[in-house]
């Protein structure tokens, strides 16, 4: 099969094609024919060696169909999406024409969506719909405020928090960016600075949760953003690995305000976070109707990965990239 590898650790040109012996699927596993894969974050951390030893073939998610479930749960030619489950950390993931992934983080969909599009939904809205009603347990009229809302993960939580009828506020570096959150639902944009709390007491605000996708960075502001007894959760990285330096909760933490961490990539697909408590096909059927906002902003042929990553890495794109593989 054909394959792009990390052939060493760096920037996106050590992305080489290749060819591989095809996967076989051992109990518990699926073996996946890839139509196209969606690009995230998470693999640029791989790359770059940053998570430090990984699989030789990254990827964390892809659309396809069956090849081959020996269990014979999914019948050859299903339609399914899969996601984590160690792909590109602990075993080769998707950017390949074959990839054998563990049964509970593959999921058999109904869409009418193409595979490109399908491509951008699965793990960025598993991740953003998991974070805002499990760990944030967000309701219907509560003000939420998506920090690092440009970012493809960032849209599917502000498409998801609009959807279920919060009222959502959005934060970008840029303010030329303000239309583009607007558009997808948010009804306030901030202009993020570091110091969101200042802005937020300044526009009488009262934000119930955050969904943090910036990280470390920014923790101790996010913390003071929130209303007292007020919920963030943390579940993204885009201001850097670097920890919280002296970070003291006598000092740092809020009373009365919960912070958690949701890591989808470790633990969705498990017994206690099963994707089979994500609603896909109703997500998938909003994306066809255009409720959801989420078709992938450009796609790239699996020979332009290099040119892909670059984009990626620039942080320009302001959405989900796809990689078509046939």
């Amino acid at each position: 099969m054909r394959a792009i590898v990390i052939s060493t650790y760096g920037g996106p040109e050590v992305l080489r094609h290749t060819e591989l012996p095809d996967p076989r699927p051992t109990d518990g596993e699926v073996l996946v024919r890839v139509r196209a894969f969606g690009l995230n974050h998470a693999e640029t951390y791989m790359r770059s060696g940053a998570w430090g030893e990984v699989a030789p073939v990254t990827g964390i998610e892809c659309a396809g169909t069956v090849e081959h479930d020996p269990s014979g749960r999914l019948a050859g030619g299903t339609t399914v999406v899969a996601l984590l489950g160690g792909m590109g950390r602990t075993r080769n993931g998707s950017y390949a024409e074959l990839v054998t992934v563990p049964a509970g983080n593959v999921v058999p969909v109904r869409t009418t969506l193409s595979w490109a599009d399908l491509a951008a939904v699965p793990e960025v809205y598993a991740t953003a719909w998991s974070a805002l009603h499990g760990n944030l347990a967000l309701r219907p009229g509560e003000t939420v405020l998506v920090r690092g809302a440009t970012s493809s993960l960032g849209q599917a939580a502000v498409n998801l928090a609009n959807d279920h009828g919060a009222t959502v506020v959005a934060t970008t570096r840029d303010a030329d960016r303000a239309g583009l959150l607007r558009g997808i639902g948010a009804s306030h944009v901030l202009v993020d600075d570091g110091r969101l709390a200042p802005q937020v007491r300044a526009r009488g605000i009262a934000v119930d949760a955050v969904l943090d996708v910036v990280g470390n960075s920014v923790l101790r502001d996010s913390l003071a953003t929130v209303r007292t007894r007020g919920r963030v959760c943390q579940l993204g990285f885009l201001g850097g690995l670097s920890p919280v330096q002296d970070f003291a909760p006598l000092t740092d933490m809020p009373s009365g305000v919960r912070l958690s961490f949701f890591g989808s990539a470790f633990v969705l697909g498990t017994e206690d976070f099963p994707l089979s408590a994500v609603p896909f096909d109703a997500i998938l059927a909003k994306v066809a109707d255009g409720t959801h906002k989420a078709r992938p902003v450009r796609v790239f042929g699996f020979d332009d990965i290099v040119e892909a990553h670059r984009l990626m890495a620039a942080g320009t794109a302001l959405g989900k990239l796809v990689v078509t593989v046939d």
